[in-house]
């Protein structure tokens, strides 16, 4: 049995790509492991708070010396890391605002890159002085774009701060094995956004059950999309 976590951080409801996207890929999961518990977080309309210095106090604080007002200031972000530790499976929806990620998300990533928690420091190993504690998860990252061409190779590659920001925050707490799928144009009203969602609809099936260990594996050299189960 595995256990799925839903992250969902666009500030949109009814108009959301990622959510209806997210929402796919977990309803896909179900149909395959139906057994398996899925965890559901909403950051996008009930966003964690930014950390503040106290927060800060606290969270480098050893744990057996923190007061109870410390505690209290951890307990939200203790929750967010149960959630990930808990997790073999991560599904992110992560539209991009103005380039990056939207606020939202930061402060949940924020919340959860916790020393002690999910990475440990070795100050004497000058090398590789952060060990990740959060391996041997999956994560794939939904994303939806106003524009296209923020792939790998696309012209607008060098304005792509989400994705090597995503990559970059799990990786470093472990999380390595990250596939990203998403809808281009969404700004653009016309037959663009329909091609660009219906392929990004028939990718994260074939992940889903490719992950759920329902079909065999294929890659869509198009878009860097490599699929492996």
């Amino acid at each position: 049995m595995k256990t799925v976590l839903q992250i969902n951080s666009s500030a949109r409801v009814k108009r959301s790509h990622t959510r209806y996207l997210s929402d796919l890929f977990v309803q896909e999961w179900r149909c395959l492991r139906p057994e398996d518990p899925v965890i559901f977080r909403e950051i996008g309309t009930e966003p964690p708070p930014p950390v503040s210095e106290f927060w800060i106090a606290s969270a480098f604080t050893p744990p057996q010396d923190r007061t109870a007002a410390m505690r209290e200031t951890l307990r939200l972000s203790d929750t967010l890391v149960d959630e990930l530790v808990q997790a073999d499976l991560i599904v992110l929806g992560a539209p991009m605002y103005n380039f990056g990620m939207p606020a939202q998300l930061k402060a949940y990533v924020d919340q959860i890159v916790r020393l002690g928690r999910t990475f440990t420091l070795d100050v004497s190993n000058e090398k590789q002085p952060y060990r990740p504690l959060l391996t041997g998860k999956r994560m794939v990252v939904i994303t939806a774009t106003g524009d296209a061409g923020y792939q790998p190779g696309g012209p607008l590659e060098n304005l792509n701060h989400l994705d090597p920001h995503v990559r970059t925050v799990f990786a470093f707490i472990g999380i390595t094995e990250i596939e990203f799928a998403g809808v281009g144009y969404d700004e653009f009203p016309d037959d663009r956004i329909e091609r660009s969602l219906a392929a990004a609809e028939a990718k994260i099936r074939q992940l889903a059950c490719v992950w759920a260990g329902g079909v065999p594996a294929f890659s869509d050299k198009s878009s860097g999309f490599n699929l492996t189960g």
